[in-house]
């Protein structure tokens, strides 16, 4: 909000697009975002500068609002009545981070095919942050009525040139999309049934709107199902992060307390809950008193993706991506069906690279695709960015699926997943998050961890070995590029894992992840802490994080 920071940092991003050889003046620049605190105001700067820049068109959300995933949707799906298609778009947003006038803004650039922007732009514009002297803006032009569907053309004093700014449906494009791809009778008879009641968390963030025209609207439920899905712009106050942590009032809800246990809960628990953070990109799956992790979440998807009709109806699924940190149950079911599977660090762009270059590299189709992270993110190739409510129906197609005759008990979220444990085993997975930390103590762990790799591989500690201590590597198989220290890993010869990041996406101060996973073939029942018991003190011993920075008490276990 201080003078000239957003415009600075809105040029720096337009300077390096332009750069790049995108001609704004032809397109649409798509605006929207989480509904946080400022977007209103920093929507109508950047169409300000926009205009500057030379766009002759923009889209934005009604309201401002566009959640994440329908950004990429609707740069992907919709042309405008001139055939015009959107060149890029700014989305603002800070993800699942808090909001409000003391909490955190964000702000990205998505480009033409609804994916985040590569590195070379983003490195140009963290390039031109450095050296920026000046930016463009009109600050003559008229602000936008947000609040209201339709087109406002300014022509220019001489009459020569005209811009044209159209107020769009936030849900439109997302929610027809989501209706190709899911069978949406069937999760109605699902949802239909006496013995199947569900509830689903948008937290207050921008997801309301969707789970309105996708649950009430569209498949007919009351709104009684939707939970805090009148979007605010603090998030009422909350964290709007869907775990076991933040999302506490779903999660007592359906009976289960922040580490995923079983509470007693006065009345009927629903058969299905499911929370969205603050830009709809994110989701967390529970069934009665039973939490699903999202790599168990990654892996069941794969495993019964058949069953939805978008990669049925495409000859079925034929690759899928994991980020390092999840964890390998989806690698079990990729080896199982003979699926194409990829290793890649932590964000979304190196997905979409994938799926983007699918038709051409080494010659082979790799849609349709899945693809997830750890960190609650689900996708597939529909878009180019992770899909809260495409998770959400995922999940429900693959219940109806599991359930075609309403007259037998009902199959429910923990029968699909320990049917799932049953085939496959189960890996034991959690993470640890250390919120807040002082980020220079962080960064002098990771790089006393990052000099010891070597020592500390073939070391045995406790009953595990190390078989190899390394600092993640990823060469893009597609364009070559190389992405260092994207994690410090402990790998152990029985094939557990211990690794350690720093977040990317915390607002103050740093975030350490630490995640630890054991596989079982047979104990399918422990508690995550029991069976993680030993591996979890090896982690906090290899870290040296109480020495580092003053805790081993973690702010989230997921």
């Amino acid at each position: 909000m201080s003078e000239n920071y957003l415009s600075n940092f809105v040029q720096s991003v337009f300077d390096a697009v332009i750069d790049g050889g995108t001609d704004v003046s032809k397109g649409v620049l798509m605006i929207g975002g989480d509904g946080r605190y400022f977007n209103d105001k920093a929507i109508q700067i950047i169409i300000k500068m926009g205009v500057a820049n030379g766009v002759k068109k923009f889209w934005i959300g009604q309201d401002g609002l566009l959640s994440t995933p329908a950004v990429s949707a609707t740069v992907r799906e919709r042309s405008g009545s001139d055939g015009e298609k959107s060149f890029g778009a700014f989305i603002l947003t800070a993800s699942h981070n808090p909001g409000g006038p003391d909490e955190d803004f964000g702000i990205k650039y998505n480009t033409q095919n609804g994916g985040p922007a590569p590195e070379y732009l983003m490195q140009a514009t963290f390039a031109n942050t450095k050296s920026i002297k000046s930016y463009k803006i009109c600050p003559d032009f008229p602000e936008i009525d947000i609040a209201k569907i339709g087109s406002t053309t300014v022509v220019s004093e001489d009459g020569i040139s005209s811009v044209t700014a159209e107020v769009i449906p936030s849900a439109e494009n997302h929610v027809a999309l989501l209706k190709t791809i899911f069978d949406f009778d069937a999760i109605k008879a699902l949802l239909n049934r006496d013995d199947f009641t569900m509830i689903y968390d948008s937290m207050h963030g921008v997801n309301g709107p969707y789970s309105k025209a996708v649950f009430v609207d569209e498949l007919g439920q009351p709104e009684s199902v939707l939970m805090n899905h009148i979007p605010k712009d603090d998030f009422g106050g909350g964290h709007a992060d869907p775990n076991l942590t933040y999302a506490k009032e779903l999660v007592a809800i359906m009976g289960l307390d922040r580490k995923g246990g079983k509470i007693d809960v006065a009345g009927s628990i629903p058969s299905f809950g499911a929370a969205a953070d603050g830009d709809g990109d994110r989701n967390m799956i529970l069934g009665t008193q039973f939490f699903v992790t999202p790599s168990d979440s990654l892996a069941v998807l794969v495993a019964n993706a058949n069953s939805i009709p978008f990669f049925s109806s495409r000859g079925g699924l034929k690759a899928v991506a994991r980020s390092m940190p999840t964890s390998g149950a989806v690698d079990l079911v990729a080896k199982d069906l003979n699926l194409d599977f990829f290793e890649t660090p932590t964000g979304w762009k190196f997905f979409g690279n994938l799926m983007d270059s699918a038709c051409v590299f080494k010659g082979k189709d790799y849609t349709p695709f899945i693809c997830g992270e750890e960190s609650f993110g689900t996708g597939s190739d529909h878009v180019r960015e992770k899909d809260g409510i495409w998770a959400v129906l995922a999940w429900l197609n693959i219940l109806a699926a599991n359930n075609p005759d309403a007259s037998k008990p009902l199959v429910t979220v923990e029968d699909i997943v320990k049917k799932h444990w049953s085939k496959y085993g189960r890996n034991y997975y959690c993470r640890w998050d250390f919120e807040g930390v002082d980020k220079a103590k962080a960064t002098a762990m990771m790089d006393k961890m990052r000099s010891d790799t070597a020592s500390n591989t073939g070391r045995t500690v406790g009953s595990y070995t190390i078989a190899t201590a390394d600092d993640f590597k990823y060469t893009d198989p597609v364009d070559g590029s190389v992405a260092q220290k994207q994690g410090i890993r402990f790998l152990m010869s029985d094939g557990s894992r211990i690794i350690f990041r720093l977040s990317g996406t915390a607002g103050s101060g740093a975030t350490v992840r630490m995640y630890i996973e054991q596989y079982e073939s047979e104990k399918l029942d422990q508690t995550v802490s029991s069976a993680l018991e030993e591996l979890t003190k090896i982690a906090l011993d290899l870290c040296d994080i109480k020495t580092f920075c003053g805790t081993e008490t973690p702010t989230v276990i997921t």
